[in-house]
């Protein structure tokens, strides 16, 4: 049976603050720019999470998309959603919240679950702006 890869699109909104605490606030202004403001800033995330499978042929999913919308609500968007992710998101703790490092913490929070189904995940891919965003592998 062929590989198919199965996409789902999601939506939050978070803010943050692009900060290297080693450093200070001289040098987070001179590298992070504006995304190091003291008070915060925000973006729209939209993010796009690719699961691999082959089609079940009693079924014709390679995933039910019910149960990956029901993993990513759980596991990202409410812990994401109308947060700061600096403070408030248990898995982004220590990290600079950069968009490679939210794609890249957002999939290990969801490759288990997804693996748990039987199938593999692809990718993730955030959008941060309309004209930036990441992808990640694993």
């Amino acid at each position: 049976m062929k590989e198919v890869h199965v996409i789902r699109r999601e939506r939050f909104n978070a803010a943050h603050r692009l900060f290297n605490p080693s450093w200070d606030d001289e040098k987070n202004e001179q590298v992070f720019g504006k995304c190091s403001n003291k008070n915060w800033h925000g973006h729209n995330y939209i993010l796009y999470v690719t699961v691999r499978g082959t089609i079940d042929p009693d079924t014709g999913y390679v995933i039910d998309m019910k149960i990956l919308s029901d993993l990513i609500k759980e596991k990202i968007v409410e812990k994401m959603d109308h947060r700061n992710l600096n403070i408030e998101v248990d898995f982004m703790q220590g990290v600079i919240p950069t968009a490679e490092n939210i794609a890249y913490k957002i999939f290990e929070e969801l490759a288990p679950g997804i693996e748990a189904t039987g199938n593999k995940l692809h990718g993730v891919k955030l959008c941060e702006t309309e004209n930036n965003f990441v992808e990640y592998y694993g």
